[in-house]
């Protein structure tokens, strides 16, 4: 350490991640100037990531990176294919389920997140920002309870200070920067596994045109991911009780090929692959898919994005989607402020309100979509059961969407969410039963009458129209709240007449 070196920005964004990135390039297209600080150099690994038709066709068109992911070549993926439920047979979730994301749109990919990111990075740098890699934020500048900026040390060891009139900590799940905006992070006792994972060459794939979907399949143990990256390339995880972290422990390789040895289906699918043993993806990882919450997104000067604002289970692969989506959010309340537009609490609470309702919508949908799963004699699937699940959870989701909508999720107490769960993955189970497997190809709009299935689809759904046609919802989400502006940068109050 050298010296202290001040610069001033309208907005610093600490990780360059999709949520850091896409906020980044949305603010900086408004006219402001942003800097993103990134600790470490791009690229670099992340576990690959399955994406969600609304941020292909939604986020990634508003920031203007749409043709450019078309020619990357990332698998195509149609929906998700799923070993889940009372069916001994797979099934399949198709986007086209929905009349909105049907046609051109309905399709995502499956991405290598080192070109994925590399890739919306660099069109950040495009669109005017900042970018400084391999420079580790310190701790935030705070001036009368207001945050003012950062401190950082660069590449060279030497410490800066960049001021800001926000501050957005886009550093994902494991950093500290959260804890400025005050409250707690709240971790779910029903989402709390445990998943180890690898790569492998030459698996097998599901027959066409739904070789690139994603494939999960439930066993005994807990359940399996197997997403194609490439022609040849697969990430493969299994995913356990915390309780049963006994089952990963010791030799990973040996410990990963146990599992997989669990499930018929999976050891088909990698009955003739080898396991990648050299650079990154050779590497056999253990992470915790531990879902929170933070009790607070934002205070005046700064504001949480991503995963240092909540994380939900993976199953269904929402973390790209969050992060993009809550990034929107977030540029829109900037915007707004910094164009004396909107006042700072009506345009954060417009984002905190959107951003908890898109997360309490998928841990409803997930939380229905594991209690589907019928295993008798599998210690892991009883404990999904809602019916078991803790009283002290159950009243932990109430207080996570109490207040904001309340009269879509009709809550009262902890019991009425137990019922209502139990209703809506009886429903979940009911429209499976009527679906096609993945070989015929058939009908998939049974599964669009499960009312978990449209809530999870609908928020998306609206942001990826209104990339496409520059249209959108005219009516606020919530009584007094705002609506998007025209161009989709900006907040705007509703027109009442």
């Amino acid at each position: 350490m050298t010296s202290v070196n001040q610069e001033e920005f309208d907005v610093v964004v600490v990780g360059g991640g999709p949520g850091g990135s896409t906020l980044a390039t949305l603010v900086a297209m408004a006219g402001h100037r942003v800097l993103i600080l990134e600790k470490e150099s791009f690229p670099r690994y992340q576990i690959g990531e399955s994406l969600l038709p609304s941020t292909v066709h939604g986020v990634c068109r508003l920031i203007g990176v749409t043709d450019e992911l078309a020619k990357a070549g990332f698998t195509h993926k149609l929906g998700g294919t799923f070993r889940w439920g009372a069916r001994d047979e797979p099934w399949t979730f198709s986007f086209s389920v929905s009349r909105k994301t049907a046609g051109s749109t309905s399709y995502a990919y499956q991405v290598e997140r080192m070109k994925f990111d590399q890739i919306l990075l660099d069109n950040a740098r495009r669109k005017g920002v900042e970018v400084r890699e391999r420079c580790a934020v310190n701790d935030v500048v705070e001036d009368d309870g207001k945050v003012v900026g950062v401190t950082y040390t660069d590449a060279d060891g030497t410490v800066r200070q960049a001021g800001a009139r926000y501050v957005v900590d886009a550093s994902g799940n494991t950093g500290r920067l959260h804890r400025h905006v005050g409250g707690t992070r709240e971790y779910s006792d029903f989402f709390r596994s445990l998943a180890l994972f690898g790569y492998f060459e030459n698996g097998k794939r599901l027959p066409a045109p739904r070789s690139g979907n994603i494939l999960s399949v439930a066993f005994g143990s807990g359940w399996f991911w197997y997403i194609p990256l490439s022609d040849t390339l697969t990430s493969v995880g299994a995913v356990v009780r915390r309780e049963d972290a006994d089952k990963i422990q010791g030799d990973p390789e040996t410990a990963l090929m146990k599992l997989v040895a669990e499930s018929p289906l999976i050891s088909e699918y990698l009955k003739d692959a080898t396991r990648v043993t050299t650079g990154e993806y050779g590497k056999l990882r253990v992470r915790k898919d531990y879902s929170y919450t933070n009790t607070k997104f934002w205070k005046p000067g700064m504001v949480l994005v991503g995963d240092a604002a909540c994380f939900v289970d993976p199953v269904f692969s929402s973390g790209v989607h969050l992060a993009t989506y809550s990034a929107l959010l977030a540029a829109r309340s900037i915007n707004s402020v910094l164009a004396g537009e909107i006042g700072e609490t009506a345009a954060f609470s417009e984002f905190e309100n959107r951003y908890r309702r898109e997360y309490s919508v998928f841990y409803e949908f997930l939380m229905s979509f594991y209690d589907m799963h019928v295993d008798e004699d599998s210690y892991f699937w009883q404990a999904k059961k809602v019916t078991s699940s803790t009283r002290g959870e159950l009243e932990s989701f109430v207080e996570l969407v109490a207040g904001i909508s309340a009269e879509e999720f009709d809550l009262s107490d902890a019991e009425s969410v137990a019922l209502r769960f139990k209703k809506r993955s009886a429903e979940f189970a009911d429209a499976v039963g009527e679906l096609s497997g993945p070989e015929e190809g058939g009908d998939m709009k049974p599964l669009f009458k499960s009312s978990v299935v449209r809530q999870a689809m609908e928020q998306g759904t609206q942001e990826q129209t209104r990339a496409i046609l520059g249209v959108g919802a005219d009516a606020p989400m919530f009584p007094g709240g705002l609506v998007p502006s025209g161009d989709g940068l900006r907040w705007a109050v509703p027109d009442t007449d």
